[in-house]
């Protein structure tokens, strides 16, 4: 952890909590610092997630139906 970092309270299920636990010792890391990776990459998913609707903000919008039907055509369902 840096100097930098905030102290915050979390609560975790229990079940949680202990894989937490025996994954922090297992890898020899902070249980900080692997909530802290897992959250890092959640948000670089979501970032990633709103990049693309911004890209694609012009495309024409189709129904449900539409999709389906399109997906159907296509052979992926």
């Amino acid at each position: 952890m840096t100097t930098l970092s905030k102290r915050s309270t979390i609560y975790l299920d229990p079940s949680l909590h202990q894989a937490l636990r025996i994954k922090a010792l297992e890898t020899s890391r902070s249980m900080s610092e692997i909530i802290n990776e897992a959250v890092k990459e959640a948000l670089a998913e979501d970032a990633e997630d709103l990049a693309v609707f911004d890209e694609r903000h012009d495309e024409p919008l189709i129904s449900y139906e539409q999709m389906i039907k399109r997906l159907k055509k296509d052979g992926r369902i």
